[in-house]
């Protein structure tokens, strides 16, 4: 393994990091801007919808962009985007100011997002081995770091931009200078010439990833119904205390920091097709456990279950993308980030529509069947022959499967 892989893999985990710290700065004070701007109950969803919406066209645009630039330039200077446009929605006064400000972070977003999984597809099959879920780990550990210096900046009772300049402060230099360490490595090109995302490739690519599209949208819909309802599920139908309620997105948190950070040895040992199947029958559970449970703790013991099933299923969708299409992986990972948000803005109002008409024990049900029908394409995340140009093929050799070497 190379010097240069090394400092690529460890550059890229650093900005996997910064981005979890910094969305969740964001997520976490919505209440504040909401009351800093002066933004009303009814007007507050629009805001949060345009950030994934806009979030899409970013990677979109992203995936024609890295036809003339590589994902590393995209990503160099989409994550200090990113976290300016953070500083601007804590150090504006006027609506109209938080309305640039989160369109430029939504844009940004899009594109940082696309990119820095592009560079870890393609670091992947340089490595050859899994190494993705640990990238997803650092996210997730920015997550609970970002999250932390919320609650402090809440607790604090600190101005927005406060608490937010001394994570911009520090990020922001550290981010620039890891990003001289990236690597483009590992990224196929097609017979005759055509590179990651020509128009014929992208036509196979689409149609070969449907069932990876539809198994990243049932992640983000189970993600977003704990991100979204885990508090007041707990609180108003378990009957937990206001302060209990906070406990089990924290839980689901540090579950999916454990699990990711120990998934790549799971694929190395049990091959990818294993874990995923392994991870939706767990988020399953989660989610019947929730549904069922008759009081405040059975449910936190469905949320855990929830962080250690569904943690496994973005990285590895991301990486069985770029192995199905190694000479389109960047196309392959730009569609498929897309649906990251669809999942985002489905999931939500999903779970409070059919917990409003129903019953939030059975809207609970709904995330659970969808993510069981990713057993339905658990074959999708298998190493397989790739299709080149003229119909070649040939087996591949970064096969993240099995064995202790992943080989």
């Amino acid at each position: 393994m190379t010097r240069e892989l090394r400092r690529g893999r460890a550059s890229l985990a650093f900005g996997f990091f910064a981005q979890g710290v910094a969305f969740a700065l964001l997520v976490t004070r919505i209440p504040a801007i909401q009351d800093r701007y002066g933004v009303s109950d009814a007007l507050l969803p629009a805001f949060l919808a345009a950030v994934p919406v806009l979030a899409g066209v970013g990677s979109v645009a992203t995936e024609r962009l890295v036809k003339r630039v590589p994902p590393s330039s995209v990503l160099r200077w989409s994550q200090p985007v990113v976290l300016l446009a953070l500083l601007g929605v804590g150090a504006g006064e006027r609506m109209v100011e938080l309305a640039v400000a989160l369109a430029a972070f939504g844009l940004a977003v899009g594109a940082l997002d696309a990119s820095m999984n592009m560079l870890g597809v393609s670091l992947q099959l340089s490595y050859g081995r899994s190494i993705m879920l640990g990238f997803h780990a650092a996210y997730s550990l920015g997550g609970i770091v970002g999250a932390s210096l919320a609650w402090v900046g809440a607790h604090e009772e600190l101005a927005l931009v406060v608490s937010y300049l001394p994570a911009v402060g520090v990020l922001l230099p550290a981010a620039l200078l890891g990003s001289r360490w990236y690597v483009d490595g590992g990224r196929g090109k097609a017979v005759g010439g055509e590179g990651a995302g020509s128009g014929e490739a992208g036509g196979v690519v689409f149609r070969a990833l449907l069932p990876l599209c539809l198994v990243m949208t049932f992640a983000y819909i189970g993600d977003a119904t704990v991100s979204n309802w885990s508090a007041k599920y707990l609180q108003d139908v378990l009957g937990s205390s206001e302060q209990m309620a906070t406990v089990p997105y924290n839980v689901y948190m540090v579950t999916t920091l454990v699990g990711r950070a120990l998934g790549d040895f799971g694929v190395r040992r049990f091959g990818a097709v294993g874990v995923v199947r392994g991870g939706a029958v767990v988020a399953a559970a989660g989610f019947a456990v929730v549904a069922g449970a008759p009081g405040a703790w059975v449910g936190m013991v469905g949320f855990t279950l929830l962080g250690l099933g569904l943690c496994v299923l973005v990285p590895q969708t991301f990486a069985a993308g770029g192995r199905l299409f190694p000479g389109a992986s960047d196309a392959a990972v730009a569609r498929l980030n897309v649906f990251n948000y669809v999942g985002f803005l489905i999931g939500s109002p999903l779970v409070g529509a059919l917990g409003d008409a129903w019953s939030y024990r059975g809207a609970m049900l709904v995330p659970m069947v969808l993510v069981l029908v990713t057993l339905v394409y658990a074959r999708s995340f298998a190493a397989q022959p790739d299709r080149y140009g003229g119909g070649h093929e040939r087996p591949r050799t970064a096969d993240v499967g099995r064995g202790s070497n992943g080989l």
